[in-house]
């Protein structure tokens, strides 16, 4: 069992994640892939006339603020646009894909966050009316059930608040929960950089080995988006998840190269 998520973020072609991932459905694997879109929505967003807006916490995360507008913005680039054309993608490959999002089946459950704190000129400042959450439950036995039937699993964001309320949730920390969930092997989390970077203009930097247990130094490394990654995979291997690997989606067959250990490996207990 792998979980494969492919980010959405600017410069990152999913083509060969997404031709790697219909390979190895066609070999017998089983896996559930988990895709981003944040470039695609921010390009969509702008058109639209409502651009992106993001926020930092006081612990230094950087998150898009989701209103309402954004909110479905959002869902119709990842739920409409971008799941559809992975899934057709996959298709034309002779993989049996099935494309779901968070709500579907109550996939991905969690809570709604009543208010978000951001850093602004130095002072903090708490905002309202934002649709963003957790991911607190999986619905495995759905996947399970697709999974048993030979279809190949392709899940985005949003998810499903308590309340019913369509949430925007992380994409890594999704694919995290699912592969803890389903009690994968692998979950191999493919950017558009080498892995886990001391310096991120400087792929020579790259962290090769990080210990969930005492993540230390790779946690003050990690910025930007980067920071969500590392969360994911911390929570993965602690979770159980046997191999996590943050690794790169542009190289030449990037599930196999990630596989295979090239990236950012994180593990209880460090290096091996």
């Amino acid at each position: 069992m792998i979980v494969v998520k492919v980010g959405g973020g600017e410069g990152i072609d999913p083509t060969g994640v997404l031709d790697d991932v219909a390979d190895l459905h066609a070999g017998g694997e089983r896996l559930v892939l988990v895709h981003g879109g944040s470039g695609e929505t921010n390009r969509v967003a702008t058109a639209l006339g409502h651009p992106p807006r993001f926020v930092t916490s006081p612990s230094g995360r950087t998150s898009r603020y989701t209103d309402r507008t954004t909110l479905e913005i959002f869902t119709m680039v990842y739920r409409g646009r971008l799941n559809a054309t992975h899934v057709e993608h996959l298709q034309a490959a002779g993989a049996n894909a099935v494309g779901l999002c968070g709500a579907d089946g109550r996939l991905l459950t969690g809570r709604r966050k009543a208010s978000v704190r951001s850093v602004e000129n130095g002072k903090t400042k708490r905002l309202h009316g934002d649709h963003t959450g957790t991911v607190d439950h999986v619905n495995d036995a759905l996947l399970r059930t697709l999974l048993d039937g030979g279809y190949l699993p392709v899940v985005t964001p949003p998810a499903l608040a308590d309340d019913g309320v369509l949430v925007n949730v992380d994409g890594d920390r999704a694919a995290a929960a699912i592969a803890t969930a389903l009690g994968a092997d692998a979950l191999l989390l493919l950017t558009g950089v080498p892995g886990l970077l001391r310096d991120p203009d400087d792929p020579t930097t790259l962290v090769r080995d990080v210990d969930a247990d005492d993540p230390g130094d790779a946690t003050a490394a990690a910025g930007g988006r980067m920071r969500a990654k590392l969360d994911g995979a911390l929570r993965a291997a602690r979770g159980g998840v046997a191999q996590v690997v943050i690794g790169d989606a542009r190289v030449a067959r990037p599930v196999r190269t990630a596989r295979a250990g090239s990236g950012t490996v994180v593990r209880e207990g460090g290096a091996p």
